[in-house]
């Protein structure tokens, strides 16, 4: 069985929670473009408007609101029932990214980034599944990373962050797959974001954020579940995962320069 995907973006309803920047905007101005209809959320309300311009008055509903607080979520998502009824793909691409080492290492950043990029989404996927489930229609899209796929330095919080993002995915899907609900697990590698600005290590293989929403978009209308780019990067990781932990580690000190 091969889960569906959107063979067109016009008139889908799309929510994206994190459109103010980086993948998250570049993915809502190209469903703008697609003539799809936007909700999007972020706590930057400015931002959102300036985004929401770029489209007609029917087609960009504006909610601003923080992933970590349940009520603004539950609030958001209570306007688009009451305007679109309901939506035809979440896509959740809000994270926060705090390089941190042994050497640094701040529970409360950690708590800050597990809060942020593993309980944010599953609050959200907890508001929309029983509609998705009512109707045996939908798609959820989550934005894990590359850096979930095994062990990166400066990432001691965000790496376990999205290393539990894909274990939520894969059982996602194989809980959905029956019910004609769709899951599409999202790894980029480096993008050139406000978030990895803050590196101060080369970048392998870095690309745009369009790029990043081109390949999403269209992972997503052809049904793909495991979205992962670019390639040259990605499948380079996921390579090492199959690698016994001696040659892991080398190579990773070897090639990573930090």
């Amino acid at each position: 069985m091969k889960q569906k995907g959107i063979s067109s973006f016009s008139g889908k309803r799309v929510w994206i929670i994190g459109a103010s920047s980086g993948i998250g905007e570049a993915c809502a101005k190209a469903l703008l473009r697609a003539g799809a209809k936007i909700a999007i959320s972020s706590r930057r309300a400015e931002r959102l408007n300036q985004i929401a311009s770029l489209g007609n008055a029917e087609q960009a509903l504006v909610l601003p609101l923080d992933v970590t607080n349940q009520t603004q979520l539950e609030n958001g998502y209570q306007s688009i029932l009451n305007v679109w009824g309901g939506i035809d793909l979440l896509l959740f691409v809000s994270g926060i990214y705090i390089p941190l080492g042994a050497d640094d290492f701040d529970i409360k950043a950690a708590e800050q980034t597990i809060d942020a990029n593993l309980l944010g989404p599953m609050r959200a996927v907890g508001l929309v599944l029983p509609e998705m489930l009512k109707a045996h229609a939908g798609h959820i899209a989550i934005v894990g990373s590359v850096a979930g796929y095994s062990g990166l330095p400066k990432a001691l919080a965000y790496g376990p962050s999205k290393a539990a993002i894909i274990n939520f995915c894969e059982i996602l899907y194989y809980d959905l797959l029956p019910q004609g609900v769709s899951v599409h697990m999202i790894s980029p590698g480096f993008v050139a974001t406000e978030a990895t600005a803050q590196n101060d290590f080369e970048m392998p293989a870095l690309i745009s954020a369009e790029e990043a929403a081109a390949d999403i978009l269209s992972g997503i209308q052809r049904g793909e579940f495991d979205i992962h780019f670019p390639k040259r990067f990605s499948r380079f990781l996921k390579f090492l995962r199959i690698l016994p932990y001696p040659i892991y580690f080398w190579i990773v000190r070897r090639f990573v320069k930090i």
